[in-house]
């Protein structure tokens, strides 16, 4: 089939029925030409993400009068970051975390009604291997950590309490190391899974925890050198809730004046997702047979209705 260059940006549908002959391509015609190429397939949605992939790496190369050497060293730098991701170990994670983006998908894909908790970032140190525990059961075996009884609720929009919501939770030991960190680690530690009783309750056995830096050994490690950064999350404690008919919430709780708790590496810190760490009260260790434990944490979680969260995404849909 005899083809021409295209000289023109077009995108339309249309024009992706009779392509271009990739060649003579410069500054003015690449781009246009690059996306009719990338966007010929069937789904609607992915011919939309590609042609904006395509513009920005685009526009980003021209903004920036891109060099060679700087294609290069970015291109070197993923690599490095392909290369140290392994099963437990997920750098890319970390990099979409420090950019921003993990916060920015979050908002976009799972905007939130008034009333209910705000989502935070997965993180790269979520792991399917958590155990199921039981309400009351222990999750961290850190005999260095501060001893800490966790007390929740489940709620929806209406206040109403939500039994059976499956929870999982997990935070960094003593040292702010993860479990999955350690070449060594004999089966899960500092996580769990958890349900919610009939009045919407879950409680644990935890650690108070403490910030930690982010892994800078490697990629990400040189990112900081060269962006000026700090490399440290606050104090923090992750949740993620899954309930029939509701929204999947991925969130955690920060403590309230933690070091780094307004410049988190992460972005993940919202002000409705602080909180403090109290006395243990007459109440609640009497009720639940926590004399001995000096420190908690309380907090009521409220989860969205799919339908209510679908609402708030198509008010602002984003293309495609």
């Amino acid at each position: 089939m005899k083809t021409e260059t295209s000289s023109d940006g077009a995108t339309d549908d249309a024009a992706y029925g009779s392509l271009p002959a990739a060649m003579d391509l410069d500054i003015d015609n690449i781009t246009g030409n690059v996306i009719k190429y990338c966007c010929q397939g069937r789904d609607s949605r992915m011919r939309f993400i590609l042609e904006r992939l395509v513009t920005y790496i685009h526009t980003f190369a021209r903004e920036t009068r891109l060099s060679t050497d700087e294609w290069r060293a970015g291109l070197d730098w993923l690599q490095e970051c392909g290369q140290v991701c392994n099963g437990n170990r997920k750098e890319l994670i970390t990099v979409s975390d420090i950019f921003g983006l993990s916060t920015l998908v979050d908002e976009i894909d799972h905007p939130k009604p008034p009333g209910a908790t705000p989502g935070s970032i997965l993180g790269p140190f979520h792991s399917t291997e958590a155990e199921e525990k039981a309400n009351g059961d222990q999750i961290s075996r850190d005999p260095n950590g501060e001893p800490l009884f966790v007390l929740c609720t489940v709620r929806d929009t209406q206040g109403n309490p939500l039994p059976g919501a499956r929870i999982h939770v997990w935070e960094a030991d003593s040292n702010g190391e993860y479990d999955i960190e350690k070449p060594n680690m004999d089966g899960p530690d500092g996580r769990g899974i958890l349900y919610s009783n009939d009045q919407g309750e879950f409680y644990f056995d935890a650690i108070v925890p403490v910030p930690y830096p982010v892994i800078c050994d490697g990629p990400v490690g040189k990112f900081f050198e060269v962006s000026g950064r700090h490399q440290y999350r606050p104090a923090h404690m992750h949740f993620m809730f899954e309930k029939e008919g509701f929204d999947h919430l991925i969130t955690a709780l920060y403590l309230r004046n933690s070091e780094y708790y307004d410049s988190d590496v992460a972005f993940g810190v919202k002000n409705a997702l602080l909180v403090d760490i109290q006395d243990m009260d007459v109440e609640s260790a009497s009720k639940y047979d926590r004399a001995d434990v000096k420190k908690l944490l309380k907090y009521e979680f409220v989860l969205a209705l799919n339908m209510e969260v679908g609402v708030l995404r198509n008010r602002h849909p984003i293309g495609g």
